[in-house]
């Protein structure tokens, strides 16, 4: 998914250091905005070469609470925060503001990523459901079907003689 390699930023990052070349410059020759550039510079500068090597990570919550805190204690922008704290995206940081804003410390909490996993249904499942025979749950289950179906019955038979009144009445006409 990523654009250019660890190598590949690491060779601009050197060509902007070295002062021969601008953001700008760097930028219109690859296609990248001057503000990618610039964050690959300070992440450089606060991380060193291993920055661009990280692997895929989750952050806790109190890791959160802890980057929040210092954003706003010392006043910097996400862009800076996140090249302090070896985080791959600033666009990161404003979601856990705005999720901390509108949830509260509840919302740091990291979630499951994925799909959940299907439960698979065993034949000691389907057991342990159904109540033993002759148990009062069973009889009580059984009572309450036998309701159920005697209300049903009930009701079809109105419905049938409600189409009966109805087929007498337009024949009448």
């Amino acid at each position: 998914m990523a654009r250019f390699t660890a190598e590949e930023k690491f060779n601009m990052i050197m060509r902007y250091l070295e002062g021969n070349e601008s953001y700008e410059e760097i930028g219109r020759e690859l296609k990248v905005s001057k503000s990618v550039i610039q964050g690959w510079v300070r992440l450089y500068e606060h991380q060193g070469a291993e920055a661009f090597c990280q692997p895929y990570t989750t952050y806790t919550q109190q890791f959160k609470l802890d980057v929040l805190s210092y954003m706003n204690e010392m006043g910097t922008s996400s862009l800076e925060t996140a090249a302090i704290f070896n985080i791959s995206s600033s666009g990161m940081i404003r979601n856990w503001r705005k999720a901390f804003e509108i949830g509260g410390i509840d919302a740091l909490q990291p979630k499951k990523k994925g799909r959940p996993s299907m439960k698979k249904e065993t034949k000691s499942d389907v057991k342990k459901t159904s109540p033993v025979e002759g148990s009062i749950e069973a009889l009580r289950a059984e009572n309450e079907r036998l309701r159920m179906e005697n209300t049903y019955l009930k009701k079809l038979n109105a419905l049938v003689h409600e189409q009966e009144k109805l087929q007498t009445r337009s024949k009448r006409k």
